[in-house]
């Protein structure tokens, strides 16, 4: 079940953001995931947070700011079971449009994005990383319209 974000959540959803992060993320050392823990847990508390539910424990979760998507996150123990692609499927469903930028050597995301219709805009450099940036977008139209028989 997803559902809206509520403060006593906090704890799980913090959880999984870190551990997510350190595991996908292996090119970037995990000191910079957990010294970032306590400004993205402020951020948290002031963005558009939707949770996964199952069997009472939260096992991932989106973040949207605007129509920017700051990440969707799954408990490692469990991906790959389609959790994400109900996440972004949800989010989807509420916005017309929206972006998220993801680090190109987390190719697992950017394979996973790629058959969710998303498109690549631009390529950056992250400078707190060194790593590039993936910048991409989904809008309903494009999608529709590239999913039409004969188009």
């Amino acid at each position: 079940m997803i559902r809206k974000f509520q403060m006593e959540d906090i704890n799980q959803v913090m959880k999984i953001w870190l551990d997510s992060n350190i595991d996908a993320h292996n090119f970037i050392k995990q000191e910079y995931w957990i010294s970032n823990a306590p400004d993205v847990k402020k951020q948290l508390m002031n963005a558009e947070i939707y949770v996964y539910e199952q069997e009472s424990k939260i096992v991932g979760f989106v973040g949207m700011q605007d129509n920017y998507l700051a990440g969707i996150f799954v408990d490692k123990d469990i991906r790959s079971n389609g959790i994400g692609k109900q996440i972004l499927k949800y989010i989807k469903g509420i916005r017309q449009e929206f972006t998220l930028r993801v680090y190109k050597e987390n190719k697992g995301a950017v394979n996973f994005y790629e058959r969710e219709g998303l498109t690549t805009i631009t390529e950056e450099m992250d400078e707190a990383t060194n790593n590039i940036e993936l910048l991409m977008q989904w809008k309903a139209d494009d999608f529709y319209d590239s999913t039409i028989v004969g188009n």
